[in-house]
């Protein structure tokens, strides 16, 4: 399983997003300015993003992109899974009925499927356990270590 462009500008153009949180609405230009990422791009991926309400927009001149919900509340596996579908690495992976894992000759007897599974899991646990917030924070981070403020 690979992250697309998708789901890496995704995270990165949501973490900018949550930069502003409480500023205003942000246009999209300005995130894709931020972030050195194309505009066009980016109104594809926020159009699912919107959808799924991790954002919501405002019209007009002032207008621009707000966040859904708190930072705090969306997850990178959030974003993810809008922008990328599910995380498995292999469709077995998911849960569900063994009738439903069509592609498995023996899904009974298949040893390798909890390989896939626990891999599964543990890719859930580790972008579910990431917050907006949180990234905004470590981006403050390294923000203040590459602009440290000197006083006489």
């Amino acid at each position: 399983m690979n992250i697309t462009t998708k789901g890496h500008y995704g995270v990165m153009a949501m973490t900018e997003l949550a930069m502003h949180d409480g500023k205003g609405p942000v246009p999209l230009k300005t995130i894709a300015e931020n972030q050195g990422l194309s505009e066009h791009y980016l109104e594809q991926l926020f159009a699912p993003l919107r959808r799924a309400g991790l954002v919501r927009s405002v019209r007009g001149a002032q207008g621009g992109y707000l966040l859904g919900r708190p930072a705090r509340e969306i997850s990178v596996g959030d974003v993810l899974r809008v922008l990328e579908g599910p995380l498995a690495p292999i469709e077995c992976a998911l849960d569900g009925n063994p009738e439903e894992w069509e592609n498995c000759t023996n899904p009974y007897n298949c040893l390798v499927r909890d390989v896939w599974v626990k891999l599964y899991k543990t890719i859930e646990e580790v972008v579910n356990g990431v917050t907006l917030e949180e990234l905004c924070q470590k981006a403050r981070e390294a923000q203040a270590r590459r602009n440290p403020m000197f006083y006489i």
